[in-house]
């Protein structure tokens, strides 16, 4: 499997009062997460990636509940989101089998989630535009993070463990795939999501469009009773 090379350059240059709320927004949340974590990047990105999964699935309800009051299409919106929220939770169910939360972090990840839910909620209602580019902003973070822990991993800081059985199936992964190999693929997933939501946000405001980096190859996890057909 070849993994997409990420361009770490990427960054929207904010535009607007909209584009300078939602970049100081997560630059506060980095700010926490720099702080409360440091260099537990095993530990960051289970809490990171519960709060990650949350706006794909608020945009994909909220884009859905539009279609049908409109009578109209979404023009992909829905699937593209719901896929987003997919693989934000993909990440987190590998990260989990990798750090093993202690009971505090799942503790944080129940009222993070609950408080980024309701938040993220309301600010899709009132500008679709400002959410996607908190996202945006948020996975340009993300990549920023993982290229981190890639560096950990290389200098020997961080240990390469084997990957876990999810992410080998997930994104069919050799046998003799270590976690090395899966911040390579989550990170170029957080590439695509960027690009996908910074292009939503011009989309919105009519700004031209832009490239979107490739998302790795994944495969669908069929739930046991379709595995068992």
């Amino acid at each position: 499997m070849t993994t997409p090379l990420v361009d770490l350059s990427v960054h929207h240059a904010p535009k607007g009062l909209s584009d300078r709320t939602a970049w100081g927004f997560v630059k506060a949340l980095r700010f926490f997460a720099d702080t409360f974590f440091a260099k537990r990047y095993g530990h960051r990105a289970i809490v990171l990636e519960t709060v990650a999964a949350v706006p794909g699935m608020v945009g994909a309800t909220l884009n859905h509940l539009k279609a049908l009051r409109r009578m109209k299409d979404d023009n992909g919106w829905i699937r593209t989101l719901m896929d987003e929220a997919e693989n934000e939770r993909m990440h987190l169910m590998t990260f989990i089998e990798i750090s093993h939360p202690t009971l505090f972090e799942r503790f944080v990840v129940i009222a993070v989630q609950w408080v980024f839910y309701l938040f993220f909620f309301g600010l899709y209602l009132i500008s679709p535009k400002t959410a996607h580019r908190v996202v945006g902003y948020f996975e340009e973070e993300a990549v920023v993070s993982y290229t981190h822990y890639l560096a950990e991993i290389d200098e020997g800081r961080s240990p390469n463990v084997a990957a876990p059985e999810i992410a080998k199936r997930y994104w069919n992964l050799p046998a003799d795939a270590t976690l090395r190999d899966v911040v390579l693929v989550v990170r170029a997933d957080e590439a695509h999501h960027r690009d996908v939501n910074h292009g939503f946000a011009n989309e919105l405001c009519g700004a031209a469009p832009i490239a979107i980096a490739p998302c790795p190859a994944h495969v669908e996890l069929q739930p046991n009773w379709k595995a068992a057909a």
